[in-house]
């Protein structure tokens, strides 16, 4: 399976860099790390970049990384379409005191703008 994977550097994208890792090592599958500005984010390109890549050293796989520049969740939708990827992944937000997810503004653009399938990693 032809996989991106939208990476800002928030805790619930470093979550889901690990879980579709470990499913790319097992399935095989044909990752791609797409790593986008997110301004929620303290972490900088290259500090994401780095734990993105002892990630996919550890589990010993391949994948290419790129940076997405501009709107985040635009990018992740038209690269995902435009290449014929069949999956996104997505870090899926926090659970609330309330029971309730909340997702941010990136996660939840790709999730009403995408025909690609989205997995939201919690």
């Amino acid at each position: 399976m032809k996989v991106l994977l939208g990476i800002g550097g928030s805790e619930d994208s470093i979550r889901a860099l690990t879980r579709t890792v470990e499913r790319a090592h097992v399935a095989g599958d044909d990752l791609t790390v797409g790593v986008v500005d997110n301004p929620d984010s303290d972490l900088g390109y290259e500090e994401i970049e780095s734990r993105v890549r002892t990630v996919l050293d550890e589990h010993g796989v391949d994948a290419e990384l790129r940076r997405f520049e501009g709107d985040a969740g635009s990018r992740i939708v038209d690269v995902a379409e435009e290449e014929g990827f069949d999956q996104i992944v997505l870090g899926g937000g926090e659970t609330s005191p309330m029971g309730k997810i909340n997702i941010g503004g990136i996660a939840e653009f790709v999730l009403l703008n995408s025909h690609v399938t989205v997995t939201l990693v919690r």
